[in-house]
């Protein structure tokens, strides 16, 4: 596993941006997988954006909107949120699989930051 640690998120109005970070500081081993997911009250959490191989892979939700990268060299994982809408108002957590595996399955969670967008 990997100690993850995030910052970034917190309000703004509907069409604005954000952008969250995830940093791993210290970690020297590999990681596989990389990836931000979210939960909105009273619904179940689901992922939002995914990275495997340097392949993104999008919820159709947040396309065109959110873009995932991966800054190797400063152990971060970051998630740019462009025009914002009130239902990506969540709980965002970043996470990671350290483990190879044919599919990403995250073993690593960081420990959440609130995104709330008003209308």
């Amino acid at each position: 596993q990997v100690h993850l640690l995030q910052s970034g998120g917190g309000s703004v109005a509907a069409g604005g941006s954000l952008t969250l970070s995830c940093r791993y500081p210290g970690y020297t081993g590999n990681i596989y997988c990389v990836g931000w997911f979210r939960q909105a009250p009273g619904k179940e959490r689901e992922g939002v954006a995914t990275m495997r191989r340097g392949v993104a892979t999008y919820a159709e939700s947040v396309k065109g909107r959110f873009t995932i990268s991966q800054e190797k060299a400063e152990n971060t994982l970051y998630l740019q949120m462009n025009s914002l809408k009130p239902e990506d108002t969540a709980m965002y957590y970043c996470a990671a699989d350290t483990r190879r595996r044919n599919n990403c399955e995250m073993n690593s969670w960081g420990q959440g930051t609130q995104v709330t967008v008003s209308s």
